[in-house]
């Protein structure tokens, strides 16, 4: 028989919040970038067929940094995280919808991740929680 310490969450908040602050870390990597090369940026949204590529290329590059910023604080997840979800979708499904799928895997695994950090909340150790708590002692 198998003992239960095996099978139980050893630290779900301390789990959570590494997973939120990773993600985060890795949405600026890749949305701070975008702001110094916009112009090659918008180029490449206009080779993709968006119209009005200036606004869909500021649009994609502030949900990564916004959305990097949202998870490392953990403020205004379930609002932000959505707009990162569509900005890896266009990712996986648009940008490199032509490429090997070990090109598009990064996005994908990002958009899922995502995901899953939004069905989960923000968690304990968050900006969200504190001010959800806060209010509730009023």
């Amino acid at each position: 028989m198998m003992p239960p310490w095996l099978a139980k969450p050893v630290g779900p908040n301390l789990a959570l919040t590494v997973l939120r602050v990773w993600m985060g870390a890795m949405m600026l990597w890749h949305g701070v970038p975008k702001f110094g090369r916009m112009e090659g940026f918008q180029q490449r949204v206009a080779e993709m067929g968006f119209p009005m590529p200036e606004f869909f290329a500021w649009a994609a590059a502030l949900s990564e940094t916004l959305g990097g910023v949202s998870l490392i604080l953990g403020l205004g997840f379930r609002i932000v995280l959505p707009l990162v979800a569509v900005t890896m979708a266009v990712a996986v499904f648009i940008a490199h919808a032509g490429d090997p799928f070990s090109r598009r895997e990064l996005a994908a695994t990002y958009g899922v991740v995502i995901l899953v950090l939004w069905l989960l909340g923000p968690g304990r150790w968050s900006v969200d929680m504190w001010l959800a708590h806060r209010s509730q002692q009023r």
